[in-house]
């Protein structure tokens, strides 16, 4: 049996990069960061961050482009996925792509405000959300907090 399975829970580091194929297809590009955290031999503390690359298609790359942010946590499941392109100076590059096949929106960025605002719609083909509908508050769910400092535990995993 094979399997090819990505969980990525992590922070994105840049705002997602929506375009169209010529086909008229919708693809958003994200990268995220996602930070590890062990005790070495000696006690200390140590952390290491990861940089992924992340591709969205159809209606989860209109969703990314109108919701997600930098800074923002999301939950990304797909799998990996290598290509090969030739860069302008002819050579031959690899590169390693997570392709999303499902997504959870996470806490914004610290400073934000926690709901979903409008950004500028001027970066993509989607129009703006009416700006009639209201929403009403939500039950309060549950999520991961990447800033605190304690290590998540499996059974704190709300999903």
């Amino acid at each position: 049996m094979n399997v090819n399975k990505v969980l990525l829970v992590g922070r994105l580091t840049r705002d997602p990069e929506i375009r169209n194929t010529s086909s008229g297809q919708t693809v958003a590009s994200i990268s995220m960061a996602t930070n590890r955290f062990w005790k070495d031999k000696n006690g200390q503390r140590q952390e290491k961050t990861e940089f992924h690359n992340v591709i969205l298609w159809g209606r989860l790359a209109e969703i990314a482009g109108q919701y997600l942010t930098k800074g923002q946590e999301a939950f990304i499941e797909g799998r990996i996925e290598n290509r090969k392109y030739t860069a302008k100076d002819g050579t031959e590059r690899r590169v390693t792509e997570v392709i999303a096949e499902n997504m959870q929106l996470g806490q914004r960025a610290q400073g934000g405000t926690g709901s979903f605002t409008q950004r500028p719609a001027s970066n993509n083909n989607f129009p703006a959300p009416a700006s009639s509908v209201k929403e009403t508050p939500a039950e309060e769910i549950p999520t991961i907090n990447l800033d605190e400092e304690e290590e998540v535990k499996i059974e704190d995993v709300p999903f």
